[in-house]
């Protein structure tokens, strides 16, 4: 495992970081928490030492997990969690909670965030899918500076989506609000707007966080035409196209395997990773095979300047498709 600086804070992360998001959810077909925990514990083994959750996965579960999971080596990790969701609301279907990112109900988030994680400091706090309303908040990033003063959080940023997009609030956070971090999805087939994301951190020194690296699991190097998706994951109300198309895009991408020694899932790992301002990667993980193909890709070789530049020239074209470059990517 490599690891990195995250912007110009002082905190050193594992290049390859762990995201609760498929292990507390449910959204990813796995509804086991002790399988969860299992597999955190093993990242753990493997050099991961950054883990991001939220407060709105599971309600606080994937909080209690990784309290559960690595408490004991609270201080050899660094965590991420999130806020600005009411999650005491009822979510009907993928529909978006509401936000609130009041001063009052920042600071209790931050408590519960803290009861959860069973510690008394959170390393990176993020605003969870702020609107620009919320970004242009002053009472909310004084409310932030606050909660660093006393110890409470040591850094902030900001997470955007839930998919693709957000240019606009990723700008004027990192060029208007002293964060320390940005997280973004951007990956070889989806790569707008976070190349611009990519050139503002590394002026402004933001660490940039960055996941679905494998645009929700085409680039794996699992699926085929034929890939079907439980009704419990959330990939199974996406149309065909995207599966279809996707796969099309993939296959163009071999040059990058054959002879490389590294799977396509680990070269689009390091494809991300070929900006200096990427601090951190956090791709899906589901099972311990899958994992410990991840947290082994910076062990492969970088991409070089002519795979950057042939990836470069089949973006330009839509990898010679028709359809539009960007297919939204709902990921939280």
């Amino acid at each position: 495992m490599k690891y990195r600086k995250l912007g110009s804070s002082d905190l050193s992360v594992s290049a390859v970081g762990f995201g609760l998001w498929t292990v507390s959810t449910g959204w990813w077909g796995i509804d086991d928490e002790d399988y969860g925990v299992g597999l955190i514990r093993r990242a753990y083994e493997r050099g991961v030492t950054f883990f991001d959750t939220a407060d709105t996965y599971g309600k606080g579960k994937g909080e209690r997990m990784l309290a559960r999971a690595l408490g004991h080596v609270r201080e050899k990790i660094v965590i991420a969690t999130k806020f600005g969701y009411n999650y005491s609301e009822e979510r009907q279907g993928q529909r978006e909670l509401p936000q609130d990112f009041s001063p009052d109900y920042v600071r209790f988030a931050v408590d519960e965030s803290l009861r959860r994680l069973n510690t008394d400091y959170i390393d990176v706090y993020q605003l969870h899918n702020p609107r620009m309303w919320a970004i242009q908040s002053d009472e909310l990033f004084h409310t932030l500076e606050d909660l660093r003063d006393v110890g409470k959080i040591r850094h902030y940023g900001v997470a955007l989506g839930p998919a693709i997009g957000w240019e606009e609030e990723g700008l004027a956070a990192m060029r208007g609000r002293s964060i320390d971090s940005l997280q973004i999805i951007y990956n070889v087939l989806e790569q707008k707007p976070g190349d611009r994301f990519l050139a503002t951190a590394n002026q402004e020194q933001v660490g940039v966080l960055v996941r679905v690296p494998h645009s929700s699991g085409l680039l794996e190097g699992k699926f085929t035409p034929e890939t079907t998706f439980p009704p419990t994951d959330h990939r199974s109300h996406r149309p065909r196209e995207w599966l279809i198309d996707g796969l099309k895009k993939v296959d163009q991408l071999s040059f990058l395997v054959e002879g490389k020694g590294r799977t396509i899932g680990q070269a689009a790992i390091q494809f991300v990773l070929n900006d200096a301002s990427v601090a951190s990667v956090l791709p899906n993980i589901y099972d311990a095979e899958q994992l410990d193909e991840f947290v082994t890709a910076t062990d492969t070789a970088p991409l070089d300047e002519d795979e950057m530049a042939r990836i470069a020239d089949l973006y330009r074209e839509n990898f010679h498709l028709c359809q539009p470059a960007e297919v939204q990517a709902v990921e939280s």
